[in-house]
């Protein structure tokens, strides 16, 4: 079950970085990320309501007054991810941002699962952990800084 878990993830990390790089893309196209995120984001949360509909039930949102606030601004914290990426894309090519984002991305998961925060299973960090994330910095210099590491230009 897990490694159906495991592909279905890759696959939405291709999924991720296309939409990503289309967005950049066409930020870069109208010479105005911003505005191609904003159209973006639109059609996102038509999409958003859409799906959301389809599973409505009568007191869907009666329990949102339980949810502490900060848990609310993980909206706005997509957006402004978002809007960040579609701007470095142009700048700094898609692989370098993607393993570095995906660098990131990993060094917190392992510190979140770690302590168990936002209700990750807890998942002690250990030593194979620590040299997977040390071989994938490395990876992600060699991939974002090939040409300064190597003096290939």
């Amino acid at each position: 079950m897990k490694v159906a878990f495991f592909a279905l993830t890759l696959g939405l990390g291709v999924v991720l970085a296309v939409h990503l790089a289309m967005n950049g893309k066409v930020g870069a196209a109208i010479d105005n990320p911003r505005v191609a995120n904003a159209v973006f984001w639109c059609i996102g949360a038509v999409t958003a309501v859409i799906i959301g509909l389809t599973g409505w039930q009568s007191g869907a949102l009666a329990q949102l007054s339980s949810v502490h606030p900060l848990l609310l601004t993980a909206g706005a914290m997509g957006a402004l991810l978002v809007f960040a990426i579609a701007a470095l894309i142009p700048q700094v090519g898609a692989a370098g941002l993607f393993i570095s984002l995906l660098s990131g991305q990993v060094i917190t998961a392992m510190v979140m699962s770690h302590y168990g925060w936002l209700g990750s299973p807890v998942e002690p960090i250990n030593i194979y952990k620590i040299i997977g994330v040390v071989v994938m910095i490395g990876g992600a210099l060699i991939v974002t800084f090939t040409e300064e590491i190597f003096r290939l230009n």
